[in-house]
């Protein structure tokens, strides 16, 4: 038997019974310590930000750089600050690892890819990647969620924005799967898939730069090389490194958005049902809003990514000194109830809802027209095409993937009524 916690004490973080429901600890935290210092599993010290008021300060803080560069601590601890194997393979030169003003041009490169406008015209082809994913089980009456949707849609659809050929997105998935499972791979296993990756995205941005002009090459990787070649003095690892995030930071939040979404409308009954009533009445209006309090309630980026202070500042009441990393943990400042009413519910139809899902200020989150889309037409093409959906399994023998950043499942056994085939 566990001792029961002593409610003077800081919860413990980062176990694995912390990883299946934080927003106890997250709680304590908010109430007690909202800036706290920790160390983190991997040894690195960092300030955890958990009231809603103080996260959005810290996000929009440029005093925070997003560099590794300025982290205080000894070099051999700077490389546990980021995704597994990024600075081996020279990929660090991407939006979640610089600051303005290299930041703004490369993001200004890539941001007409996800206006509303063209991830609108996406939307055929996300909804034909959905149905023939479901189309695969449907007639089996039994799924793993994460391993047969959640997890192919996104890195279908993402490849195809960014031009990778149909033969090669199967190897993509080998290596979004073997980035995805941190702790549950083999050692070293995250570091060698960032580098096949790396090596085929320079192949690939040379392939294209040869077949430029010559039709079909409307995607986001000929543009990076349009951009390069006509005065936008892109390099070959920014190319490289920002065609990586957009396909790392692409495919993981949508796969937790779907797996988690899922799940939380699996154990409440009463919200699924308002939900499927309203899309066989033909509504959009719950769905768009139901997406976003999923994003809040049980959302796929569990912390911000890195943040490092470039002079001293305070944030709520503590002092923060140059070099020291800031982790801003959106899911516990998501569940503020300073900010949000009823922060512990789920309310599809919640209106006043300005979660920090998608980040906030320069590092806003580019591909959230993306994710929204795929999460609604996964969601709303699941609940209708299988109504009785639900878990297979007790949610407690549910497992959550080990990791700092990102909150996801590592399956979602479900069963229903199987389609008439």
């Amino acid at each position: 038997m566990n001792a029961p916690h002593d409610p003077a004490a800081p919860p413990e973080l980062f176990t694995w019974e912390f990883a299946t429901d934080p927003y106890p600890a997250y709680a304590w935290l908010r109430e007690h310590a909202p800036v706290h210092r920790t160390r983190l599993p991997s040894g690195v010290e960092a300030w955890l930000v958990t009231r809603y008021a103080d996260a959005r300060q810290a996000l929009a803080d440029q005093r925070l750089s997003k560099n590794p560069a300025h982290h205080a601590e000894p070099a051999h601890a700077k490389g546990k600050t980021g995704i597994p194997g990024e600075r081996k393979a020279e990929l660090m030169t991407h939006l979640l690892n610089i600051d303005p003003p290299d930041h703004t041009r490369l993001r200004r490169l890539v941001s007409k890819a996800f206006t509303p406008r063209r991830v609108a015209e996406f939307a055929p082809r996300v909804q034909e990647l959905t149905d023939r994913l479901i189309d695969g089980f449907a007639a089996k009456g039994e799924a793993d969620l994460i391993h047969d949707f959640a997890f192919p849609l996104p890195i279908h659809a993402i490849c195809d924005m960014l031009g990778v050929p149909a033969e090669d997105q199967d190897d993509f998935r080998d290596w979004a799967g073997q980035m995805i499972r941190h702790g549950g791979g083999p050692r070293g296993g995250v570091a060698r898939a960032v580098k096949r990756m790396r090596a085929y995205l320079v192949d690939l941005i040379h392939r294209k730069r040869e077949g430029l002009g010559r039709g079909g090459d409307d995607d986001l990787i000929s543009g990076l090389i349009r951009a390069s070649d006509h005065g936008e003095h892109l390099t070959e690892n920014e190319a490289a490194a920002m065609a990586f995030i957009l396909l790392f930071a692409g495919f993981e939040t949508t796969v937790n958005l779907i797996g988690n979404g899922t799940y939380a409308l699996l154990r409440d009954d009463g919200q699924r049902t308002r939900l499927q009533r309203s899309l066989a009445a033909g509504e959009r209006g719950l769905l768009e809003t139901g997406v976003e309090e999923l994003l809040r309630y049980d959302g796929p980026v569990e912390l911000a990514t890195w943040r490092f202070a470039t002079e001293p500042l305070t944030l709520g009441g503590q002092r923060v000194e140059v070099g020291e990393p800031v982790l801003v943990v959106l899911a516990a400042a998501d569940r503020d109830p300073e900010r949000f009413d009823r922060p512990d519910t789920l309310d599809l139809a919640r209106s006043d809802n300005q979660h920090l899902g998608y980040g906030h200020g320069i590092h806003y989150c580019l591909g959230a027209p993306l994710a929204r889309l795929e999460g609604q037409t996964a969601l709303a093409t699941l609940l209708t095409r299988l109504p009785d959906l639900r878990l297979a399994v007790p949610p407690e023998e549910l497992r959550w993937r080990g990791g700092l950043i990102m909150r996801g499942l590592r399956t979602l056994p479900v069963e229903f009524t199987p389609e008439a085939s």
